[in-house]
């Protein structure tokens, strides 16, 4: 009797990994016989997806319900305006980047999306022409597949007014937000994927307070221009592409009070600010530890660089093609390489920081030279040629007043 027991025990325990997703009971079913503005509080347990939700409902799983989508579509297709979905695993989409398999597609507007786990789905919540939704502490990852063909985490696409906050995502691709604008990004951990944030032909959007960790790049700008990226948090974006912050011809953008830590690159800048009228002000950031802090694509103009600290960089500015970066605005800014004095203590130099290209430059003229960065054979040949120049190198840029302490950036 006691071994029969103890198999009825064990079998029941497995029952759930038995089941297939049509086995379980339906969660369509429950959606269907609610009405209008219900509250929908599910017995705890896990359900058969996908589900659709095309009316104002309130499901709350309380941290208890799993629905499970067994491989096919979207766990949750939301096309209604006033929906709040909270308390729910959604898990086991499809894998058609071609359909945005998801944990939830939305398609609605002013719906509220919290307290949910979204795991072993392609995407994790997939906002298409979606306005003025909350989107808030959810946790989300992808399937387990390499990360180029994994879903995004998160994805806007041409919606507005919305409110991606205190999220947190693991080991998905990216989060992008493409032709998307007056959007608050905010309060958000993202590891272990490939762009933290991306944004595309997308205006006016708020990056506040953000920790961007062990992805491939930080925050990357395509034509996107009035974009606030303050008080965030980047660190070990490494590898041939890694970056803290990447612009392409973008303008308008405020990049302010950041920590962009151990990088290969702080702060990329590729024909930007691309309108002529406009400028790009980073201004108060930490800029350390990484390989480049921060490199020019050309000699272009119209950034405004004050009150950064630069601390700890390989190369504190590279510029392509033997140009220079005196074009910008450099003023007040901390260079932990500075040689000069203070003898007024007053808290800036008394003589302005100038960076000048010696032969340890050499590699951001000739790409195979790239091998021998940082080695000692470009330090010796630094060495000499700062001891008895054979030309007058070229000057990188000017700080007409260096600050002698990082904490006077504070």
């Amino acid at each position: 009797m006691r071994t029969l027991r103890f198999s009825i025990a064990l079998l029941l325990s497995l029952l759930p990994a038995l089941l297939s997703a049509e086995e379980y009971p339906s969660f369509q079913a429950l959606v269907d016989a609610a009405n209008e503005n219900d509250i929908l509080i599910p017995p705890p347990g896990t359900y058969a997806g996908p589900v659709s939700i095309e009316k104002s409902l309130v499901i709350d799983g309380q941290g208890k319900v799993v629905i499970d989508a067994g491989g096919k579509g979207s766990v949750i297709y939301l096309d209604s305006d006033g929906v709040t979905l909270k308390g729910l695993r959604l898990t086991n989409s499809g894998d058609s980047h071609n359909d945005i398999d998801s944990g939830i597609q939305v398609r609605g507007n002013f719906n509220v999306i919290k307290d949910n786990v979204i795991d072993n789905s392609l995407f994790g919540i997939d906002l298409g022409q979606a306005e003025s939704n909350i989107i808030r502490r959810n946790r989300i990852s992808s399937k387990p597949v390499e990360i180029g063909v994994r879903g995004d985490a998160i994805r806007l696409w041409y919606s507005f007014n919305n409110k991606i906050t205190d999220n947190i995502i693991r080991d998905s691709r990216d989060m992008v937000v493409w032709y998307s604008k007056d959007n608050l990004i905010a309060r958000n951990d993202a590891r272990g994927g490939r762009y933290s944030l991306h944004f595309m032909y997308a205006q006016h959007n708020e990056v506040l307070e953000n920790h961007y960790e062990d992805n491939q790049v930080g925050i990357f700008l395509m034509y996107s221009d009035g974009v606030v990226i303050r008080n965030n948090y980047i660190a070990h974006a490494i590898g041939p592409t890694g970056m803290g912050i990447g612009f392409k011809e973008t303008s308008d953008v405020d990049v302010h009070d950041n920590r962009i830590l151990y990088c290969a690159t702080g702060i990329y800048l590729d024909i930007s600010p691309y309108d002529p009228e406009a400028t790009n002000r980073l201004t108060g950031n930490l800029i350390a530890f990484s390989g480049i802090g921060i490199q020019f694509l050309n000699d272009w103009k119209g950034n405004i660089f004050e009150r950064n600290r630069f601390k700890g960089n390989i190369t504190q500015i590279a510029v392509g093609g033997g140009k220079t970066a005196k074009r910008n605005d450099w003023s007040g800014n901390y260079w932990d390489d500075y040689e000069g004095f203070d003898q007024d203590l007053d808290g800036v130099g008394d003589r302005p920081y100038e960076l000048y290209g010696y032969a340890d430059r050499i590699w951001m003229d000739v790409p195979y030279a790239q091998f021998f960065k940082g080695s000692p054979v470009l330090e010796v040949l630094d060495f000499l040629e700062r001891l008895a120049p054979f030309t007058d190198p070229d000057m990188i840029l000017r700080d007409e007043k260096p600050l002698m302490s990082a904490e006077a950036v504070q």
